[in-house]
């Protein structure tokens, strides 16, 4: 069962990675520079509810091309700053913990460990670089009446960085309680957005 979830989150990990806009790291001290991560957990249904308000705009509009659920709703925000060589860990809903640690930024390229844990276990360990402010978009897996996407942007926090959503402030919410997370779905690679 366990060696099952492992294959479904690997499989989803490959998901997507939409480039935003290049924003350069300054090339001095890359590696003292403040970097934020932000993680936004989102519940993907059918339930004929439409796009939570507080989903950023640029967000709403990838979730729409990427994905065909009727509705999708905010469940938890959360944004911290480290450096490289420092991880941050964030709680998921369905009691996982999703930890992320930046190891080195290379030509505007922030390499990246991400491993989700449930319990103590880890379900799903993956190496990856994402250029700075770059989304990605796992999807998976299975919660409460739908599927959690877990969205992760990591970028300079002294270069822009999008606001959380359009209505609420950027403060973390607490999920709902929920079953412990199952299975995976596969999500897909969308085009990097018109420029």
């Amino acid at each position: 069962m366990i060696e099952r979830r492992i294959v479904g989150l690997l499989l989803t990990i490959m998901a997507t990675c939409v480039l935003a806009a290049a924003q350069p790291v300054a090339a001095q001290n890359r590696h003292l520079l403040p970097l934020r991560v932000r993680v936004d957990s989102v519940l993907a249904a059918n339930t004929g509810k439409g796009m939570d308000p507080d989903i950023d705009i640029d967000i709403a509009d990838r979730l729409r091309s990427m994905f065909y659920f009727s509705t999708y709703r905010l469940v938890l925000h959360q944004e911290l700053e480290t450096v490289c060589g420092r991880s941050v860990n964030f709680e998921m809903p369905g009691q996982g913990i999703l930890h992320i640690a930046p190891r080195s930024i290379v030509d505007n390229m922030i390499s990246l460990e991400v491993v989700l844990f449930e319990g103590p276990h880890p379900l799903m360990s993956s190496d990856l670089r994402m250029i700075n402010h770059a989304v990605l978009m796992v999807g998976g897996p299975h919660y409460l009446e739908g599927t959690l996407i877990t969205i992760i942007t990591v970028g300079s926090a002294d270069s822009h960085f999008p606001r959380a959503h359009r209505g609420a402030p950027p403060a973390a919410a607490q999920p709902p309680p929920g079953p412990p997370l199952t299975g995976a779905t596969p999500a897909k690679i969308a085009p990097p957005p018109q420029q």
